[in-house]
C-alpha cells in the first residue's frame, strides 16, 4: 500500500532531486567515441548489439511515413484522429508562444540603438523511444514546437524495426530479434511514431535509436546530419548521452523520473485523484506519485480507491512498485504548508484538485515551482500528456525550481544588435565609458578601442 505520513514525519531525501541515469554513463562515452570517429559504421555495430534491424540505409522514405498514416486512418481512425486533434492543439499553442518572443530596437540614450533579434536555429532533432508502447505522442510534444519556432530542418531518430517486406527473410534467419538483427533490409520504423511524424511534418526520420542516435545528431555522421539541438525523452543510457553532448549541440534536458504531486481538499474525488496517482505510477517501477492533504478521511480514500483500481490495471505490477516504493500520502496542518512542500519538491507536474474558492486561489498564487499546473478537479494531467496544447517534456528531480518544459524556446536564439549614430552625444558617452573600464581591467586594447573614436 501507498504510505501515509504527517508533513513533520517527511525525510529531508524527499526533497532531494532523483537521478538513476549516473550508472550508464561509462557505456555511453564509449558508444559516443565510436560515433564521432566511425559514423555509419558505429550506428551499424551497435545497431547489431542492441535492436532487431540494421537497415542499408537509415533514412526512411517520405512514402513511408504517407503510407503510415494512411494506413492508421483506415485501420485505426479513433487514433489518428487523436492525433491530428492533439497535433492541432500542440501547433496552435505553439504558434501562440512564438508570439511572445518579439523583435524590437530602443533608443537608450541619443544615438545608442539596441535591439533584439529572434532566430530559430537551423536544424532541430528529435528523439523518440520506441519500447513495448511506442511514444506516439512525444513526436508530437518534440517535432511541434520546433516546427512552430520557424527551424527549417526537423529530424527525428527512433529504434529501427524490420520492414514488413523484409519479415519472411528475417523469420528464415531467426533475425529480427534483439540480439540478432536482421541486416541489409529497408529502413522502418513503429508505424505509428512514422503515421505521427507524417502528421507533425518531419522532413527526415531515421531508423536508428539510443544513444548511438544521439551520437549521430550530435556528431553527423554519412546519413545524419548534426544537428544544433536534440530534445525528447528516453532511457537512462538515451538520458546520459544527451548529458554527455551538451555543449556540441543543446539539449532540452536530462529527464529523471516522472512525478506528479496532487494537493488535494476534502471535495475531491478519491477515485479520480487514485486513477491520476496512478496514471503517473504505471509509466516506470521509479516513477513518483504524491499526493498532499488537511484530510485524513480523504487519505484513506484515496489509499483504499488506489487498491481497489490496481487490480483491473494492465500495468499493475510496473504501477505497484512505484506506489509501495516511492509513493507517498502527506497529511499537512494547512494548504499553505501543502503549497510549501510542493515548492520544495519542485514535482514535474503539480495537480491542485481543490474546489474553487478562495483556498484554491490561495494554493495557486503560493506554488511557483513546477513544470505544469493543473488547476481543479476537470483538469487531469493526462490532458497535458496527450492532448490539451500543453508540452509534456518537463523537468523532473526539482529542476522545475529553475527550467520550464519543452516550448519553442528550445529552437530559439534571442541575439542583441547594436546601431550607434556617430558623434551623437550617446556614442561619446559610451566611448569614454569604455576606456575608464578598459582601463580598469587591464585591457588596454580594449581602451584604445573605443577611445580611437573620440579622438580628434
Amino acid at each position: 500500500m501507498i504510505q501515509i505520513l504527517k508533513y513533520t514525519e517527511l525525510d529531508e531525501n524527499f526533497y532531494k532531486g532523483r537521478d538513476f541515469e549516473n550508472t550508464a554513463s561509462e557505456t555511453v562515452k564509449s558508444v559516443l567515441e565510436e560515433v564521432e570517429k566511425k559514423g555509419d559504421a558505429a550506428l551499424r555495430i551497435y545497431g547489431h548489439k542492441f535492436d532487431v534491424s540494421v537497415p542499408a540505409q537509415f533514412e526512411v522514405p517520405q512514402e513511408e511515413l504517407k503510407a503510415a498514416a494512411e494506413k492508421l486512418m483506415i485501420q485505426n481512425r479513433d487514433l489518428y484522429d487523436a492525433l491530428v486533434y492533439s497535433h492541432t492543439l500542440a501547433l496552435e499553442f505553439a504558434k501562440k508562444q512564438r508570439e511572445s518572443f518579439t523583435d524590437f530596437e530602443t533608443e537608450l540614450t541619443t544615438g545608442l540603438i539596441t535591439g533584439q533579434k529572434t532566430i530559430p536555429v537551423e536544424r532541430a532533432g528529435c528523439y523518440v523511444p520506441a519500447g513495448r508502447f511506442p511514444l506516439v505522442s512525444s513526436v508530437i510534444m518534440t517535432v511541434t514546437p520546433a516546427v512552430a519556432a520557424g527551424v527549417k530542418d526537423v529530424i527525428l531518430c527512433t529504434p529501427p524495426r524490420v520492414h514488413p517486406d523484409d519479415k519472411d527473410a528475417a523469420g528464415k534467419k531467426g533475425e529480427g530479434v534483439p540480439g540478432h538483427a536482421f541486416a541489409g533490409g529497408k529502413p522502418y520504423a513503429d508505424e505509428g511514431i512514422m503515421a505521427a511524424a507524417y502528421i507533425c511534418g518531419v522532413n527526415h526520420l531515421y531508423a536508428v535509436g539510443g544513444s548511438q542516435a544521439i551520437g549521430a545528431m550530435a556528431f553527423g555522421t554519412e546519413s545524419i546530419p548534426k544537428v544544433d539541438v536534440i530534445v525528447g525523452p528516453g532511457n537512462k543510457f538515451v538520458a546520459a548521452a544527451k548529458r554527455e553532448v551538451y555543449g556540441t549541440v543543446g539539449i532540452d534536458m536530462i529527464a529523471g523520473p516522472t512525478e506528479v504531486m496532487i494537493i488535494a481538499d476534502k471535495s475531491a474525488n478519491p477515485a479520480w485523484v487514485a486513477a491520476d496517482l496512478l496514471a503517473q505510477a504505471e509509466h516506470d517501477v521509479v516513477a513518483q506519485p504524491v499526493l498532499v492533504t488537511c484530510d485524513e478521511g480523504l487519505a484513506k480514500a484515496v489509499s483504499d480507491e488506489i487498491e481497489r483500481q490496481l487490480e483491473t490495471l494492465t500495468t499493475k505490477e510496473i504501477a505497484r512498485q512505484s506506489v509501495e516504493t516511492y509513493g507517498k500520502i502527506i497529511i499537512t496542518e494547512s494548504y499553505e504548508q501543502a503549497a510549501e512542500v510542493a515548492n520544495r519538491k519542485a514535482p514535474e507536474h503539480l495537480e491542485l484538485a481543490m474546489e474553487e474558492g478562495k483556498e484554491r486561489d490561495m494554493v495557486e498564487s503560493l506554488v511557483h515551482n513546477y513544470g505544469s499546473l493543473f488547476v481543479g478537479h476537470a483538469s487531469a494531467e493526462v490532458f497535458g500528456d496527450y492532448a490539451a496544447g500543453l508540452n509534456h517534456t518537463l523537468p523532473t528531480s526539482g529542476s522545475a525550481r529553475f527550467t520550464g518544459g519543452l516550448s519553442v524556446r528550445m529552437f530559439l536564439k534571442t541575439v542583441t544588435t547594436l546601431r550607434v549614430v556617430a558623434g551623437s552625444s550617446g556614442s561619446h558617452r559610451s566611448a569614454v565609458a569604455a576606456g575608464f573600464l578598459g582601463d580598469a581591467e587591464g585591457l588596454a586594447g580594449h581602451a584604445r578601442a573605443a577611445r580611437v573614436r573620440i579622438e580628434k
